[in-house]
């Protein structure tokens, strides 16, 4: 999304005809593509990781199927892809800066935008958790079993804290981009390696939230690398051998290091390994390119990044919940909720990730509306806009340090409530003013906003 200053009023119909008149010829849909297949893949993770059933004695069973297996540790060497997510979103946060900056428009309307995507999807999703847990309590549900089925259906929240703050640093990341990219990189994977050290050396995992910061905005930078042409100006032979060299690394990291050889567990707080997992996806990625290029040269792939690309951010946050309901529905029905890890229950799951797709697609004609673009006025001040970001930024930190409760719920309701006033209509003589001489342009989609069918 983009806000180049202060803006004319637009009516939806004009709003609506921006969005839709996005030049293909200048887009990369390969990481379109890429962008759905790491949240589909997310889904279908935890489809598997979610075992809700029926015992032999008739009980229900809940456990954690997937992280039972012996292969589990090493399959997630290729199965964490949230890295892959962030250097995407690398790629696309650096053109729309470009594209925004181009028509003279500044960081804070870039920063009131994205942060805008980001906080209002995930309103409605802290309002049904305040209703689901307060109404739980009331009726006398066991508090532990809210608190076992909340917590996991919250956990994806924390990516919307890491790409908050993300989002909120493109344009002074971006500027240093421009300065000095490789010394860029090394200061983040300087300050990556310090964190870490720090952390395992005093054994106060808290330190390690600052890699929140270095891991993920490294992980970022890659992604401006891509946008720059630099792994496509690498010979294939040179991307194997960095993709080779990145997974080899993890090797004495995860053997001789402190660090888990389960990338799930090194996920929050970001450890070191998540760099190396970014490097090597983003050479597979650009290895790929040419194979999902024709693939995206096809009605069909098209029809399905463009369906799936535009309820990304709803599929992300609300599947969880959608496979709780889904799995409670089920127990209703004899027979239809085999015991967890059976043969029978792995065999569902391919039902089940059709049942869940279809169901969140279902939800998102209500919750959806939040991920749309909206019609917005005139950016709002520097500070303004820099209060609002931490506020939406503060709900989903809490969630990753403290899991989902209804304190927390309710919080994130307040929070990302103001956040998002704040940050909507603007009183035009309140607005940040664009340079003199800078016609004023009507709001249009950011073709480059994560939650948009197609990424810059």
């Amino acid at each position: 999304m983009s806000d180049a200053g202060v803006r004319a009023p637009a009516s939806r119909s004009q709003s609506a005809s921006g969005a839709a008149a996005i030049d293909l010829s200048k887009r990369d849909l390969t990481l379109d593509l890429a962008r759905v297949f790491c949240v589909l893949l997310v889904v279908l993770i935890h489809l598997l990781m979610v075992g809700v059933g029926a015992g032999p004695d008739g009980s229900i069973v809940v456990s954690r199927p997937l992280e039972e297996q012996w292969w589990f540790a090493p399959v997630t060497w290729a199965g964490q892809i949230m890295p892959l997510f962030f250097v995407v979103g690398g790629f696309a946060s650096l053109t729309a800066w470009r594209s925004l900056t181009r028509r003279s428009g500044t960081a804070a309307g870039y920063v009131r935008n994205r942060v805008l995507r980001l906080a209002q999807p995930a309103l409605p999703l802290f309002v049904f958790y305040a209703v689901v847990i307060g109404g739980a309590r009331l009726i006398g549900v066991d508090p532990a079993l809210i608190d076992v089925a909340v917590t996991g259906a919250a956990s994806p929240l924390w990516f919307l804290a890491a790409y908050t703050l993300c989002q909120a640093l493109v344009p002074l990341m971006a500027g240093w981009h421009a300065r000095a990219p490789r010394a860029t990189l090394l200061v983040l994977l300087a300050g990556a390696i310090v964190i870490d050290a720090l952390r395992y050396s005093t054994g106060i995992t808290e330190i390690g939230l600052l890699n929140l910061f270095f891991v993920w905005l490294l992980v970022q930078q890659l992604g401006f690398f891509y946008a720059d042409g630099w792994f496509a100006a690498r010979r294939w032979y040179t991307l194997v051998g960095i993709a080779a060299l990145a997974y080899a690394a993890l090797v004495p990291l995860t053997v001789w290091g402190p660090y888990a050889d389960d990338m799930l567990t090194n996920l929050n707080p970001p450890t070191l390994p998540l760099v190396a997992l970014a490097v090597a996806q983003a050479c597979i990625l650009r290895l790929l390119k040419p194979a999902l290029a024709r693939l995206m040269n096809t009605h069909a792939a098209r029809a399905v990044v463009f369906l799936v690309g535009t309820r990304l951010m709803t599929i992300y946050l609300w599947h969880l919940p959608v496979i709780l309901l889904v799995s409670g529905a089920l127990l209703l029905i004899p027979g239809a909720s085999p015991e967890p890890a059976s043969p029978a229950w792995w065999w569902s799951r391919p039902v089940m990730f059709v049942l869940v797709l279809a169901a969140v697609f279902g939800l998102s004609f209500l919750v959806g509306r939040w991920e749309a673009p909206r019609e917005v006025g005139p950016t709002p001040p520097t500070p303004v806009v820099a209060v609002a970001t931490v506020l939406a930024f503060v709900p989903p930190f809490l969630v990753m340090e403290f899991f989902m409760d209804l304190p927390t719920a309710l919080i994130g309701v307040v929070l990302l409530s103001i956040a998002i006033l704040m940050l909507g209509r603007w009183r035009a003589r309140d607005a940040v003013a664009p340079p003199a001489g800078t016609p004023a342009a009507a709001p249009t989609a950011d073709p480059g906003s994560q939650s948009a069918p197609l990424s810059s």
